[in-house]
């Protein structure tokens, strides 16, 4: 447990930052299930209609540093391969 005065403030931001950061690993990782779904059924209209919505997800953690720049872009350009592969 910290001692100092600071190293307690320093725990209790990390507990704040902590919710928004699972947050939005949590939006992102959903919106990537619910495109998992179209391509299962092999539905590439609804899919299509889901990709920004996943694209927002990954961004915006992406620009919070919760996943880094490179996985953010992997994971969208393996999104956009699969919905292309559909039929």
């Amino acid at each position: 447990m910290p001692i100092t005065a600071s190293a307690k403030k320093a725990l209790r931001s990390s507990a704040r930052k902590k919710v928004f950061n699972d947050r939005r690993k949590r939006t992102a990782k959903e919106a990537v299930k619910n495109l998992e779904q179209f391509f299962v059924s092999k539905n590439k209209k609804e899919a299509e209609a889901l990709l920004p919505q996943a694209y927002q997800a990954i961004d915006k953690a992406a620009k919070r540093g919760v996943i880094k720049k490179n996985t953010a872009a992997r994971k969208k350009s393996r999104l956009a391969r699969r919905i292309s592969k559909l039929a």
